[in-house]
């Protein structure tokens, strides 16, 4: 058995190390470095682009169910994830570089998976083939998509947060910390007082954005991944309930809760760079210069990545997808990742993993059952591919899990968060466990 994978992104690797794995013979195809991507750098596989995060691993949270179904599911890029790990509270953080260069070597180093480093201009439908080509598909490629779907496509536009030297930060002002002391103080905090922060949300909600090239029409913002300037113009407490919420930290320096709060997270293992957390970014790089350093103790910060936006495209799954992760009107060719609407670093891996045992399921000459959408990956599924004429992507949320009587009389959030989870982790086993046989 043979089968074409397009694109060596999360939802690709993870894809082709289970189905190898399985006795497959995967032919992965990346571009890279023949041909870059507008916000992609390097040649290795699995290349974090807007955050360093993987989110959280608490059980009764809807980011660290994912994880355990994924791990149910025979995740490998969770393995390569504990490699690269970086301190970072109760999440799971790592090095990027890290983090790539061990997922490239389980899969350059896997006897069933032959690499080819060139670009996919065509489409051939005779053997099934797995488009994880990601939202920055563009070119012959994009062309050949939009064939098979029609006029079926979203953009969105998407944006990067800005990375700083740790040398450069003035550690008079920031402390380390992280909310409610989850962690080992793995955060460095930048705390406002009221005057400082209506100062920079002023300078902020003012400041000069970059052109946004190669682009007609409304700008649509993707919801998860909104530019700081955005979310600053709906209002001057928007930021103060979103990234930089002060609640479950006290400044050192004074006792008190600050009045507004920015955190740095570690970028690598090493701890010399930091990314600004939430502060994903259009402004122009001298811009961020100048708004970003009234931050309390970034005065001198020296920016060793400023943030930049680029378009990201994703199909209009619900009217192109079925729920095994193929196209309606043409079954031999699936797709996984976040070009499909599955939104974020572990989702767009968990769909590889999905759309993997689709087509492996394909090639026995049989159909699997989607995972029910009691479970985290059943309900990414169930809503990439119901009809909804506002499509957006969606990452992993508690909200998108069906709820019973018996889940809604419990009062505690955590508590019935945790419920919800156990309900999911039952089904989820039982649904591997019978797709395996």
């Amino acid at each position: 058995m043979q089968i074409k994978i397009i694109g060596a992104g999360l939802a690709g690797c993870e894809a082709a190390l289970w189905l190898a794995d399985h006795g497959v013979q995967v032919d992965l195809y990346e571009q890279k470095p023949v041909k870059f991507s507008p916000a992609h750098k390097s040649a290795g596989f699995a290349e974090l682009i807007c955050s360093n995060s993987l989110k959280a691993e608490r059980p009764d949270s809807a980011s660290g169910l994912l994880k355990i179904e994924m791990r149910m599911m025979g995740s490998h890029l969770l393995d390569a994830a504990e490699t690269a790990r970086v301190a970072a509270g109760g999440a799971l953080a790592v090095d990027r570089d890290v983090f790539s260069t061990a997922v490239t070597e389980m899969v350059e180093k896997n006897s069933g998976i032959t690499v080819h480093r060139e670009e996919v201009t065509a489409l051939d439908e005779s053997i099934p083939v797995l488009v994880a080509s990601g939202p920055l598909t563009e070119g012959a490629l994009a062309e050949q998509i939009a064939a098979l779907t029609g006029s079926h496509r979203l953009s969105f536009f998407d944006a990067v947060a800005p990375i700083v030297s740790a040398e450069s930060l003035d550690m008079e002002k920031i402390f380390a910390a992280s909310r409610y002391g989850r962690g080992e103080a793995d955060y460095l905090n930048c705390p406002f007082n009221k005057l400082e922060y209506e100062t920079f949300y002023n300078e902020l909600l003012n400041a000069e954005r970059a052109p946004l090239h190669d682009f007609d029409g409304e700008l649509t913002v993707y919801e998860g991944c909104m530019p700081i300037e955005v979310m600053a113009g709906r209002g001057a407490d928007t930021m103060r309930y979103g990234p930089l919420r002060p609640v479950g930290l006290r400044d050192p320096r004074t006792g008190h809760r600050p009045w507004a709060n920015v955190q740095l997270r570690a970028e690598n293992t090493a701890r010399t760079l930091y990314n600004i957390v939430g502060f994903q970014t259009n402004l122009k790089w001298g811009e961020q210069k100048r708004v970003f350093s009234m931050i309390p103790g970034l005065e001198h910060a020296e920016f060793i990545r400023y943030g930049v936006m680029h378009r990201n495209t994703f199909l209009e799954s619900p009217a192109v997808l079925t729920k095994g992760l193929y196209l309606k009107e043409h079954p031999n060719v699936f797709f996984a990742g976040q070009i499909t609407g599955f939104e974020g670093y572990m989702e767009s891996a968990a769909s590889g993993l999905l759309a993997a045992r689709n087509l492996y399921a394909r090639l026995q000459g049989r159909e699997l059952p989607p995972p029910p959408t009691t479970t985290m990956c059943g309900a990414l599924i169930d809503y990439i591919t119901t009809p909804n004429k506002d499509f957006q992507p969606m990452g992993a949320n508690m909200g998108i899990l069906p709820r019973t009587e018996e889940i809604d009389t419990i009062r505690d959030k955590r508590e019935r968060y945790m419920a919800l989870s156990d309900a999911a982790q039952a089904a989820m086993r039982a649904w591997a466990a019978e797709a395996e046989h």
